[in-house]
């Protein structure tokens, strides 16, 4: 009799735990046909990029996406709020138009800066000159007299305009070098000049500034047709434009040879003071293990050339859709999950520093973070950031993961910490589990990093899709657990540069009054 009931018993607890496993499969099986089915990534798109749009940190476009991404968690019956890190200096992008008023008519492709001061709606015009050469500091501050009224080029003119893959597909290997030469000996030229001057990159700025410049011209390329960088001004009363290679170089010719081109500029904006800057945070709350989290990270600012559409409006629409979906098919977790939408990564990291130094006890408790900032490609790499024990975590939640997805993704165990480039690092540095889902490029570092391209229409979005999938299966796995994740670290190997032992990044705070100085 007692034998009987012994393997009673035992046919119980198996079928039980058969049961619970078959759960389980369930919950990845209904996130996999949430999100082919009923996806909202194209709707979250939309809104947050062509409706709410650029978001740099301090302007009333950042709030605006605060408030849309809380109204949205809402309508999916998932509490969201903003909760304020600090104060950045208030600015607001109004009109640019750029024209070329002589010795011909012809309008240019260009924009403000960030920050730039304003023309006001009349504008200016004025001559534009090349950046003085000078045998010295001491020989630039004899001619810097002459940059008074005048438009300032402080960039290098390019050799091309055509990006190296063009060149290697259709030009000689003779022509492709010889190109590659000049373009070097112009980069050490300029170079030069602009050392010369005495000044930095952002000194110097200041310094035609004071020296009665009408404004700054830039162009910032980014190796490809069509794109430049655009990223802050560095005058206080002076507009300063970023114009494309191609109108820069007409520009720098015209100047150069002697044909006094003008310009007129209208660069409308306004300086708004100090104001608040916020992190978007979501919950999830969880049932057991509510004191402890999964985190979905993404920074939620971006630069405002474009509408930042892959830096990172593709990371905010996974972490999104991910929760939006975790909401719908497995809405009572067994640890707190939440997703953060962090404000002024761009600038340093500042809101995911913020956050941990501000919530020590959810950082505390962190079963795992995980990340992503890298464009719209399908995630194909995650290092386990020096964690010692990862593997052991980490593998068994890909486990779960369909295989089309995660046999794309190289892993890196246990890997080396991650000390910057995006918001995970925030949390490894402070001995958090955190871990950044590194996608394919899609030509990510020129054409849409912080490119005046980074739109809509650059998002791949049947990647996106997996990493959906990919983000809420890891986000599920991690707070099922039974386990809490490890935090023990490796022993760092040693710098080949410095000859000493690397050491384990320092957390630090977030810069909590920004752009004011």
């Amino acid at each position: 009799m007692k034998i009987k009931t012994k393997f009673l018993s035992f046919l119980f607890i198996v079928s039980t735990a058969i049961l619970v496993a078959q759960e389980q499969d369930q919950v990845v099986q209904d996130i996999i046909k949430e999100s082919n089915s009923n996806s909202k990534l194209e709707e979250i798109a939309h809104e947050l990029l062509d409706v709410v749009g650029p978001r740099l940190v301090g302007t009333p476009q950042m709030k605006n996406a605060h408030d849309w991404a809380v109204k949205k968690y809402k309508t999916w019956g998932i509490n969201a709020e903003n909760e304020q890190w600090g104060t950045w200096k208030g600015w607001e992008r109004g009109i640019t138009h750029i024209d070329m008023i002589s010795p011909r008519l012809q309008t240019l492709e260009g924009r403000q800066l960030a920050w730039s001061p304003s023309t006001g709606k009349k504008g200016v015009s004025a001559e534009v000159v090349i950046l003085p050469e000078a045998e010295d500091s001491a020989a630039f501050q004899d001619m810097i007299s002459s940059v008074k009224g005048k438009f300032v080029m402080i960039s290098m003119p390019q050799t091309t305009g055509r990006p190296d893959d063009n060149w290697e597909e259709w030009a000689t290997e003779e022509s492709f070098e010889k190109m590659k030469k000049e373009r070097d000996s112009l980069d050490n030229l300029w170079d030069n000049r602009l050392e010369n001057t005495g000044y930095g990159r952002r000194e110097l700025p200041k310094a035609l500034e004071e020296a009665g410049a009408a404004g700054i011209v830039t162009s910032n390329w980014s190796r490809g047709f069509g794109v430049n960088k655009v990223f802050g001004a560095y005058t206080n009363d002076i507009p300063s434009i970023d114009i494309s290679l191609e109108d820069y170089g007409l520009l720098y010719r015209l100047a150069e040879n002697g044909d006094t081109p003008k310009i007129k500029v209208v660069a409308e904006s306004k300086d708004l003071g100090e104001v608040p800057t916020f992190n978007t945070i979501a919950r999830i709350e969880g049932t057991e293990k509510p004191e402890e989290y999964v985190i979905l990270s993404a920074h939620f600012d971006s630069w405002d050339g474009a509408t930042g559409a892959t830096d990172n409006g593709t990371g905010t629409m996974v972490m999104m859709e991910a929760m939006r979906i975790l909401k719908e098919v497995y809405p009572n977790p067994k640890r707190t999950i939440i997703a953060g939408h962090w404000g002024s990564e761009e600038q340093g990291l500042n809101g995911s520093r913020a956050f941990v130094k501000d919530h020590p006890e959810i950082v505390d408790n962190l079963q795992a973070l995980f990340n992503q900032d890298n464009g719209t490609g399908r995630v194909v790499n995650l290092s386990g950031n020096g964690f010692l024990n990862a593997y052991d975590y980490l593998g068994d939640w890909l486990n779960a993961v369909p295989g089309e997805i995660s046999e794309r993704i190289e892993t890196n165990f246990p890997g080396t910490p991650g000390r910057g480039g995006s918001d995970y690092a925030s949390f490894v540095a402070a001995g958090a589990p955190a871990f950044n889902l590194s996608s394919l490029s899609w030509d990510y570092w020129n054409y849409t990093w912080h490119t005046n391209r980074d739109t809509y229409d650059k998002i791949v979005f049947d990647d996106v899709r997996d990493n959906v999938i990919l983000t809420a299966i890891l986000a599920y796995k991690a707070s099922e657990d039974n386990e809490k994740t490890s935090r023990e670290q490796r022993v760092l190997p040693v710098d080949r540069r410095s000859g000493e032992r690397m050491a384990w990044p320092e957390a630090r705070d977030a810069t909590r009054k920004g752009g004011l100085d």
